[in-house]
C-alpha cells in the first residue's frame, strides 16, 4: 500500500478489478484514524477493531467486515466521500459505509431507515452499537455523558429493531 494515496486524498484508488484485501482495508483504516481517540481517550482504532471483530463473530461477510473497519471514516472526515467512491472496494461495502455515516442535521429516524434499507448495514451498526454501549467502555465516562450516550444508543437500537 506504499503507493496508495493518503487516506484523505480524492485521487483514484487502486484498480477496482483488484479489490482491497481485508488486511489492506484494516491498514488503511488504521492509518486514516491514527492519532484519533475516543471519548475515553483510547486510540480510536481499538473501536474499529472491536466493531470488525463483532461483525466477524456475528457471521458477517468480508464486505461487512471491510465496512466495519471503515464505518466512521467518512463521518469523521478521515476519508472523503470522493475517495470512497473511487476506492477499490465492492459496491456493497461502499453502500454500507455510506448507510452508517450520519449526516449533519439528519433526523435519527432517517438515519436508521437508511441503515435498514441497505443490505448488510444493520449488522455493521449492531456491532458498532454493541461496542459503543459496552458497560466497561461507558464506565470510564462521566455520569452525564454515560447517561446521554446510553439513552442515545437505546433509541437507535429500538428504531433498528435490535434488542
Amino acid at each position: 500500500m506504499a503507493d496508495a494515496p493518503p487516506p484523505t486524498s480524492s485521487a483514484a484508488a487502486p484498480d477496482p478489478a483488484e479489490p482491497l484485501s481485508l488486511a489492506e482495508v484494516e491498514a488503511l483504516a488504521r492509518r486514516a484514524h491514527s492519532g484519533q481517540t475516543d471519548k475515553a481517550g483510547r486510540p480510536y482504532t481499538e473501536h474499529l477493531a472491536a466493531v470488525a471483530a463483532g461483525v466477524r463473530a456475528r457471521g458477517g461477510s468480508d464486505e461487512q467486515i471491510a465496512a466495519a473497519w471503515l464505518h466512521d471514516a467518512v463521518e469523521d472526515g478521515a476519508l472523503s466521500r470522493e475517495w470512497l467512491a473511487g476506492a477499490a472496494l465492492g459496491e456493497a461495502t461502499k453502500a454500507m459505509v455510506l448507510a452508517v455515516t450520519k449526516r449533519a442535521g439528519e433526523p435519527v429516524e432517517a438515519y436508521t431507515a437508511r441503515i435498514l434499507a441497505t443490505p448488510g448495514a444493520l449488522l455493521v451498526k449492531e456491532s458498532d452499537l454493541a461496542h459503543n454501549a459496552d458497560p466497561a467502555r461507558l464506565a470510564v465516562l462521566d455520569a452525564p455523558t454515560r447517561e446521554r450516550l446510553t439513552a442515545k444508543y437505546a433509541r437507535v437500537r429500538g428504531l433498528l429493531g435490535l434488542r
